[in-house]
């Protein structure tokens, strides 16, 4: 029984990615303009962002176990990546894909309105791509190269519903939400190399990019339910910056 206790956490996470990939398309029935319908896409929204977060936990936590219990398995990474894909893949991209359909368009990007929220999806097929690329890639032991997937889900989540209003209004498009989209894409396959959160000894000289992102978090936490965004921003921002050292 104990070897499979973390694919049972694993699975978890799935489960998590499917239910929140089902209140993003939920939320895209919402799409009216009046109050109740607003209330109703926006509660479908935090609870896609609600499932991809505890899938995150589930997602911190099976690799942990399984190393703590001595039963990591071949078959337990796969399956891994195959939650991560559902979970922060094609949720994240599901939620773009409702938000493509209330952002305004310029007259020139009309026509292709009922084409261009499919786009949405190829930020799925990159986050795809990256997990097959984590899985095999012998330099992202202590490190990672490109964005980690659950930090994409967890910045477009937190972005969609903590900025939504921006995101809609008249200073914001559909142009900039695809352009927005496919830089994302390009950074989880980037040979771009991002500091990674784990610390071998708690010494300043060793983990000082650590700190100063962990302080860095403090006032990104006053965005409320922009904080993830704020944080996976500074993120990204520390890291090329450390990068140029």
């Amino acid at each position: 029984m104990r070897k499979h206790i973390p694919n049972i956490i694993t699975c978890c996470n799935l489960i998590c990615g499917c239910i929140a990939v089902s209140n993003a398309l939920l939320a895209s029935v919402y799409l009216l303009d009046n109050p109740v319908s607003f209330r109703m896409r926006m509660t479908h929204y935090a609870l896609a962002v609600a499932f991809m977060v505890l899938g995150a936990v589930f997602d911190f936590f099976d690799g942990m176990i399984a190393r703590a219990l001595g039963v990591s398995s071949p078959i337990g990474k796969e399956l891994d990546s195959l939650a991560d894909v559902i979970t922060f893949g094609l949720a994240p991209s599901m939620m773009i894909f409702t938000l493509f359909q209330e952002v305004e368009y310029p007259a020139f990007m009309e026509p292709l309105r009922g084409i261009l929220p499919y786009t949405a999806f190829i930020m799925a097929g990159f986050s795809a791509l990256r997990l097959a690329k984590f899985n095999l890639d012998t330099r992202q032991a202590t490190s990672f190269i490109g964005l980690p997937t659950p930090a994409n889900a967890l910045f477009w989540g937190s972005l969609i519903l903590g900025q939504h209003a921006f995101l809609v209004s008249a200073k914001f498009n559909a142009l900039f939400l695809l352009l927005f989209m496919l830089m994302f894409s390009f950074l989880l396959v980037a040979e771009i190399p991002l500091f990674a959160l784990k610390f071998k000894n708690l010494s300043w000289t060793d983990n000082k990019i650590k700190y100063i992102f962990l302080i860095g978090c403090i006032p990104c936490l006053l965005l409320a339910e922009s904080c993830f965004a704020g944080i996976i921003m500074w993120y990204i921002i520390l890291s090329l910056c450390n990068r140029r050292q």
